[in-house]
C-alpha cells in the first residue's frame, strides 16, 4: 500500500506535522505514565482502525515495559485482570472520548470521576489531549493511507 501523501516530502505536511510532533512530545513529558499514554493510543488507534498508530503505540508499549499480555488484551481490557483501576480508568474515558458520535454525550460524569479518582488535574489534561490528539492524527493517516508494519521505537523522538 502506498500513501496518497508523504508527510516528508510536502512543506505544507512539514510545517503542519512539526507543529503535532510538537504536541505528541509535549504530552510525552507530561505527568501522565508513559505505559499508561502507551495503551491510551493503542486502544483509541484500535477503535479508530488506524494501522499505522497501532503498530506504533503496540510497539512504543512495548518499549516502555507493556508486557505482551497487555498489549494482546488492550482491545478487550474489560473482560481482564491484567490492568489497574486507573488504567481501567483512562481506557474507558478514552473510549468515550472517542466514540463521541456514538454515546452522544461524549464522556459522561460518571467516567471523568472515576478517572479523576486516579489522576490529578495535570494528568487529566494530558489524558484528556492525549485522546484527542490520537483521534486527530488517526483520521490523517488514514484519510492520507499511511502505510504500517515499519515503525521502530523512538523514530519520531
Amino acid at each position: 500500500m502506498n500513501a496518497r501523501l508523504d508527510y516528508f516530502a510536502s512543506p505544507t505536511a512539514g510545517k503542519i506535522m512539526k507543529q503535532f510532533m510538537a504536541v505528541g512530545r509535549a504530552l510525552k513529558d507530561s505527568p501522565l505514565p508513559a505505559e499508561t499514554q502507551e495503551l491510551v493510543a493503542l486502544r483509541v488507534s484500535q477503535i479508530n482502525g488506524c494501522a499505522v498508530c497501532i503498530d506504533m503505540h503496540t510497539k512504543e508499549a512495548a518499549a516502555a515495559g507493556a508486557a505482551p499480555v497487555r498489549l494482546n488484551l488492550v482491545a478487550a481490557w474489560r473482560e481482564t485482570t491484567v490492568f489497574t483501576e486507573a488504567e481501567r480508568a483512562a481506557l474507558e474515558l478514552a473510549e468515550e472520548g472517542t466514540r463521541v458520535a456514538d454515546a452522544a454525550t461524549g464522556v459522561s460524569d460518571a467516567v471523568w470521576a472515576k478517572a479523576a479518582e486516579h489522576y490529578d488535574e495535570e494528568q487529566l489534561t494530558a489524558l484528556a489531549v492525549l485522546v484527542s490528539f490520537m483521534n486527530s492524527v488517526n483520521r490523517l493517516n488514514i484519510i492520507t493511507r499511511q502505510p504500517a508494519g515499519d515503525y521502530e521505537p523512538g523514530q519520531f523522538h
